[in-house]
């Protein structure tokens, strides 16, 4: 066994192997895996490795962030991310991952990390080790990383007797954001939420985002809510459509969603999302995935049950 620089060109051993071990409950696309951990400028290239065997088969990797982009929007620049950490059952407790997992934190403390998280990345697939791998969250935690919380993903079968329309209540407005309106937008977004839904709308739109990915709630002109909403024509897979290939039908995504805390109590929440469910519905979207949230009660409110849960893990190093 050998460890390899991080290397586009073996992108397809590696999204072979993960479907191989993971594909079932998550299933990967080269498309999803390069936006994710090639293309992102984050990707800390000498902490993620690829494990190859004597027949030049790969057999594990692992992939390592470090917030590295000059824009500053409130990412912290003093936490690693271990993306993913993977390794073929057939090779595994033969020390492969332990390697993998040291290289990682070596060159991300090097980097300036004095933590590291499992997933929550920019661009993660994961906002945890996902629950039921059990002998993941043990091998973890006996590598020093420590469990401090637990997240989830939902999700809600369309239901004809129960549509859900655009509400409407008096004094606000709720709409798909227009691209002419990309700068209030942004401005409200750095006021009110600066840190990472700031910074994924400003790379939505560096990449060419139009805006169909946003409801939005207005009052007296100023923007005080909003819902992203995300489906198969969306130009980035989205965190809550990342396992759409799990369908036969088309999946749409919902969040995250955020209202003005000097607008807050008045029920525009859970109106924005109801909004944004809404608009997705008009496109023919049939099925709709939440991700990455503790607010369970609060979606429970719209017919959303518990999907995946996720076991959230640190370590400082």
């Amino acid at each position: 066994m050998r460890l390899e620089p991080w290397n586009e060109e073996r992108i397809e051993d590696i999204v072979q192997l993960w479907n191989q071990e993971i594909g079932a409950g998550f299933p990967m696309r080269k498309e999803l895996f390069k936006q994710n951990s090639f293309t992102d400028e984050n990707i800390c290239s000498i902490a993620s490795m690829i494990a190859v065997d004597n027949e030049d088969n790969v057999i594990g990797f692992v992939a390592a962030k470090i917030y590295q982009e000059k824009e500053k929007i409130g990412m912290s620049r003093t936490t690693g991310w271990i993306q993913v950490l993977l390794v073929s059952r057939k090779h595994r407790n033969q020390g492969i991952g332990s390697k993998l997992l040291a290289n990682a934190e070596t060159y991300l403390k090097a980097a300036g990390a004095n933590q590291i998280l499992l997933g929550r990345d920019p661009w993660h697939y994961f906002p945890g080790i996902p629950d039921e791998m059990v002998e993941t969250k043990a091998w973890f935690a006996h590598k020093g990383y420590e469990n401090n919380g637990t997240e989830h993903d939902m999700i809600r079968k369309y239901n004809v007797n129960n549509e859900i329309k655009t509400p409407k209540i008096e004094g606000v407005e709720f709409s798909v954001l227009k691209l002419g309106e990309k700068e209030l937008f942004l401005e409200f977004l750095h006021r009110c939420f600066p840190g990472r839904w700031e910074y994924e709308a400003i790379h939505y739109f560096q990449k060419g985002g139009t805006g169909r990915e946003f409801a939005i709630l207005k009052k007296e002109e100023r923007i005080i809510g909003f819902c992203r909403m995300n489906d198969e024509k969306s130009l980035l897979i989205a965190q809550n459509v990342y396992w759409a290939p799990l369908f036969k039908e088309s999946l749409g995504g919902i969040g995250p969603l955020g209202v003005d805390e000097r607008e807050r109590g008045q029920g525009y929440g859970l109106a924005i999302v109801e909004a944004a469910i809404s608009f997705l519905r008009q496109r023919g979207i049939s099925r709709i995935v939440i991700d990455w949230t503790g607010l369970v009660g609060f979606y429970n409110l719209l017919g959303y049950d518990v999907w995946k849960t996720y076991a959230a893990y640190k370590k400082d190093i």
